[in-house]
Order: C-alpha cells, then sequence, then structure tokens
C-alpha cells in the first residue's frame, strides 16, 4: 500500500509540474504584419504580437518589430530589421515577477517560386539578440529557417502553411521548431486574415497555440506618386 501511495503521488506531482508549464492549456498569439511600399526597391515591414500563455490572459510575450524591405526583383527580398521583445518566461504569476527584454537585430532572405497553384516561400533569418533578464544580461546569436506554402481555394479562401526551425549559434544547437497551418481570406486587394493553429516544440516542453493574424500591405509609394 505505501508503495502504490508513493507511485500516486509522484504521478500527482509529475501532473502538477507539467501543468506549470502552460502545457496543458491552449495559448494564443494575436497579430499585425504589415508590407508597405515607399518606392519602386523600397518596403517598411512592421509587426507587433501579443502572445498569451492562455487565450485571452496570463501575458507571455510582447513583440514589436519593424525593417526595411529591399526587393532585389518580385521574388527575392532582403531586410535589415529591428525587435524589441517582453517576455514572462513562466506560466506561473508571480508578486512583482520581471520580464525579459531583448532587443534584437535581425537580417533576412526571402525567396520566392510557385509550382501549380501552390506558392512556396523561403525565409532564412539571423538575428543577433541582446537580452536583459533583469539581474543579468546575455548576447545570443540564432539562425531561422521558414518553408511556407500557400494555397488557394478560390479567389478568397485560401489555405497556409509552414514548418520553421530555429537553431542557436553557441550552446544546444536546437532551439524551437514551429508548425503552422490557417486557413485565411482575403478580405481586400491589399488586406487578408488568418486563423490557425501553431505547434510550438521545444526540447523541454510543448506548446499548442491559436492564430488571429492581420495582415495589411498597402502600396505607399501610389499615395506619395499622387500628393505629386
Amino acid at each position: 500500500m505505501k508503495r502504490i501511495s508513493i507511485v500516486i503521488a509522484l504521478l500527482i506531482s509529475g501532473i502538477s509540474l507539467a501543468q506549470n508549464t502552460g502545457e496543458d492549456e491552449w495559448g494564443a498569439w494575436y497579430m499585425y504584419f504589415g508590407t508597405n511600399k515607399i518606392s519602386e526597391k523600397l518596403s517598411i515591414h512592421s509587426e507587433a504580437q501579443f502572445r498569451f500563455y492562455e487565450t485571452t490572459k496570463n501575458f507571455n510575450q510582447l513583440l514589436l518589430r519593424t525593417g526595411l524591405n529591399y526587393h532585389i526583383n518580385p521574388d527575392a527580398i532582403v531586410t535589415l530589421g529591428y525587435g524589441y521583445i517582453s517576455t514572462d518566461v513562466t506560466f506561473e504569476e508571480f508578486p512583482d515577477e520581471i520580464n525579459s527584454k531583448e532587443n534584437r537585430i535581425f537580417q533576412q532572405l526571402i525567396l520566392k517560386n510557385k509550382v501549380g497553384e501552390f506558392s512556396f516561400e523561403h525565409r532564412y533569418r539571423l538575428e543577433q539578440r541582446f537580452i536583459d533578464f533583469g539581474e543579468t544580461t546575455d548576447t545570443q546569436h540564432r539562425a531561422r529557417y521558414r518553408l511556407q506554402v500557400t494555397l488557394p481555394l478560390t479567389n478568397t479562401f485560401f489555405v497556409n502553411v509552414y514548418d520553421e526551425v530555429f537553431l542557436n549559434l553557441q550552446d544546444q544547437v536546437f532551439g524551437q521548431n514551429r508548425l503552422y497551418m490557417a486557413l485565411g481570406v482575403h478580405i481586400t486587394d491589399n488586406s487578408s486574415l488568418q486563423l490557425g493553429y501553431l505547434k510550438n516544440h521545444f526540447n523541454s516542453a510543448n506548446f499548442d497555440r491559436i492564430q488571429v493574424g492581420v495582415f495589411f500591405n498597402p502600396d505607399l509609394s501610389k499615395k506619395s506618386n499622387t500628393r505629386d
């Protein structure tokens, strides 16, 4: 009987530990993305993401990112950008807890191609991460690769799927992997909405995330030319 009690206690302890990481909760990411053309070859990337451990509460991360894109041609884009990230690294809420603050510089190359009705996008990104944990600071470097496939269902609806791997350039190489699938709808010629699911896999944890993304890409160069 004593052994059975010990086993039950260990099981309960293990379940409690898993719950404390937030793995048993459905979190959510609410996102905005913009690519605004300002000239024939240049555009500005803007992005804001609000991430939660639970669908509408328990803050996880705020991510603000911007960048300058240079369009080599319609199927090749290079970007130099900056991001600010504030992160609550624990699922549990504590009084006076301190979020980590990160200033991030990134360089990016996007290559596009099409096979039949399928549109492929390859995104290669390098990141230099300057992180303030409150009592300590750290500088980290990371490489990312994302393969994204988009398939139109009608003139209005489409399916978007991607897989992205994160590789650390120091310490343990594998950082995380994100597998994403979504149904999208074109609202206007330059705006769309995606509702999807993300499986975020780390070495020690797996998270399920609902994603709501708004994309707004007006051509600001046309407005400028109109004023001229």
